[in-house]
């Protein structure tokens, strides 16, 4: 069997009889620590305005024109400000003409507007961010106010430092007094500075925090607020949620979550998807916090959007459940009966691999829990979903299955262990002791491990020892004792010794039949015939 090094890691990753029941209580898979700290793809942390180069420079647009598209437009008729080089800029922006701050302002914008390699540590460097600053406060010039805070957003989309540099320059409490704004774009480009700057960590989000951001953003939120407006909010408060060193205070998770729940319930995919990323971080830590969560009654919905037919917000609905899933019994039988076992047969059988895994990931969280959750698994029928994930689904997904296999096997009772080997998952795990992650061969091992230390419980581990080598599993586990893992070549040293001996060889022959194999022997029937 496993080292004592490992079967320490294991035992903080899921829950097992006999096991110190605080530590029961710990993450299960530490294996999915990619799922919750990936890099989001589905939502970047900051975010750039750019301009829209189908249209033409000259074209003066309403900023309501484009509040569905997160861009804004703002242009003079026939301005020449985007041919401003940077010494020009700083020339506009320090003079004593209005108009002249307001053109250079522009082309700052502008320049900060490109897609590719804007000049942000240039325009830093400049000395322009306490020139931006001080316009952000003119409420009689709002065109200068705009195209300032436009700038500015572009900045704290940066680098760390780059963001550092705005709040240094005191941007803060100027873009939390702009939100207040009666002029909606110049209001919502608040929200969107302000998300920029909340998404670079937990130092400047806790600072916002602190200077009470949540109340001002919440405010914006009304039955009349554009959708365009809604979406750039929800990103804003989910960045106010997401890290986790140190969690967002719990005084703010409590402020912000009667509005999400709200948002996760209105029709846009954009707003659906960035309230539930919101949700995956807020439930992505202790029981304590996942408990804050699922007392709103957000679960069902939770659930229901597993079904939506956008990926982007089916994805972090699932991690949003898989994050509860991964609490405590109770947290997890609240998501039973919220009814996520209805969804992840259909999310295991989804066309993006990425959503198969997630969804094998949930399920080894619950499989982690006790036998009468695991019973809610087998009524629920996912057995058949798992232990074809097992054989067909690509290899980061069968990691997943695995996993679910083991645990499972851990906590089940000696009747759903053989539920589960009648299933097909014997069969599964052994043809996957081929795969090269050491690591992954540790874990179908113990699952072997505990199959075993059932079929010894019913007197029937002879007959198992047949089936495992009529499966082709014992050459498996014996060419695994030349393993350069010198842990994977003890654990299945370990088995062979205690389970397999050569005094006890057996001719066997053996039908196999598409979906079972038939064992004609004179005391084989069935495996765990009881």
């Amino acid at each position: 069997m496993p080292t004592k090094n490992v079967s320490d890691e294991r035992i903080s990753k899921f829950k097992n009889k006999g096991k110190d029941p605080l530590k029961l209580r710990q993450k299960r898979i530490s294996e999915c620590v990619e799922l919750r700290k990936s890099q989001k793809n589905e939502s970047f942390m900051k975010r750039r305005n750019i301009t829209l180069s189908s249209l033409p420079d000259e074209e003066a647009l309403s900023p309501d024109h484009v509040f569905g598209e997160k861009v804004h437009l703002f242009h003079f008729k026939r301005n020449r400000a985007y041919s401003l080089s940077i010494e020009e800029i700083i020339q506009h922006v320090n003079s004593g003409c209005m108009d002249d701050k307001t053109r250079g302002c522009q082309a700052a914008r502008k320049l900060l507007s490109r897609e590719r390699h804007p000049p942000l540590k240039e325009i830093v460097d400049a000395g322009l961010l306490c020139r931006f600053v001080e316009f952000l406060a003119m409420d009689d010039e709002p065109t200068l106010q705009f195209e300032a805070a436009w700038a500015l957003t572009n900045i704290a989309s940066g680098t760390s430092w780059h963001t550092q540099q705005v709040v240094e320059h005191g941007a803060v409490p100027a873009f939390i007094a702009l939100l207040s704004s009666p002029l909606p774009h110049i209001s919502e480009q608040a929200v969107w500075a302000l998300g920029n700057i909340a998404g670079d960590g937990p130092v400047y989000r806790d600072a916002l925090i602190n200077c009470h951001v949540i109340p001002a953003l919440l405010a914006r939120i009304t039955p009349e607020t554009p959708v365009g407006y809604l979406r750039n909010l929800t990103w804003t408060l989910s960045n106010l949620c997401r890290n986790k060193n140190p969690f967002p205070p719990l005084s703010a998770i409590q402020q912000v979550l009667p509005s999400l729940v709200q948002l996760l319930h209105l029709g846009d995919k954009d707003v659906l998807s960035d309230a539930c990323w919101a949700v995956s971080y807020l439930t992505d830590g202790s029981n304590d916090r996942i408990d804050v969560v699922v007392k709103t009654g957000i679960v069902p919905r939770l659930v229901a959007l597993m079904g939506h037919d956008e990926l982007a917000v089916v994805t972090p609905a699932l991690r949003s459940m898989g994050n509860i899933v991964s609490g405590s019994d109770v947290q997890t039988q609240i998501a039973i009966d919220g009814g996520i076992l209805g969804a992840l047969p259909g999310l295991m059988r989804h066309a993006k691999a990425s959503v198969q895994k997630e969804a094998a990931w949930a399920l080894s969280n619950i499989a982690a829990g006790p036998s009468e959750q695991i019973q809610q698994l087998i009524t629920g029928g996912l057995l058949l979903p798992l232990v074809d994930l097992l054989k067909n689904g690509d290899f980061k997904t069968q990691r997943e299955a695995v996993w679910a296999i083991t645990n499972f096997t851990s906590g089940g009772t000696i009747e759903q262990v053989v539920q589960l080997v009648h299933g097909g998952a014997l069969e599964a795990i052994l043809d996957l002791l081929q795969v090269k992650d050491a690591k992954i061969i540790l874990v179908i091992l113990d699952a072997i491990g505990n199959i075993f230390l059932a079929a010894e419980k019913l007197g029937e581990t002879e007959k198992l020892c047949l089936l495992v080598e009529g499966l082709g599993g014992l050459d498996r586990i014996e060419m695994l004792q030349n393993h350069e893992n010198e842990t994977v070549y003890q654990a299945a040293h370990n088995l062979i010794e205690k389970f397999f001996s050569a005094d006890d060889v057996e001719v066997v022959t053996m039908d196999a039949t598409e979906d079972e194999f038939i064992f004609r022997t004179a005391d084989v029937k069935k495996m765990f015939d009881f």
